[in-house]
């Protein structure tokens, strides 16, 4: 695997996190469309951010072999910074619509 593949993994990732939390929880759904939107900023900002702790793309591939565990913790960690990402959105549309009243 190359390291544009375990990005784009990692997005998807993101991206199927927000879905399914948005599926199984209504109140936090922004339609398919705004939770794909989501998840792609939510993964992509989490791994951009935190990934330089060791478990980035090019960390996984580091010498052309390829940690399985570091593969596990960028998706794990991909795939909740989705959901995390729809809670934010949700409760920055909440506060925004408090001061408008």
């Amino acid at each position: 695997m190359t390291a544009t593949l375990i990005s784009l993994i990692s997005i998807l990732l993101g991206i199927l996190g927000a879905i399914s939390l948005g599926f199984y929880l209504e109140k936090y759904s922004f339609g398919i469309i705004g939770n794909t939107i989501a998840g792609v900023f939510g993964s992509v900002f989490i791994i951009k951010s935190f990934g330089r702790l060791g478990f980035d793309p090019a960390s996984i591939v580091y010498l052309n072999s390829f940690n399985t565990s570091l593969f596990i913790l960028n998706a794990v960690i991909s795939f909740s910074s989705g959901a995390a990402a729809l809670v934010f959105i949700h409760f920055i549309k909440k506060k925004l619509n408090e001061t408008k009243t």
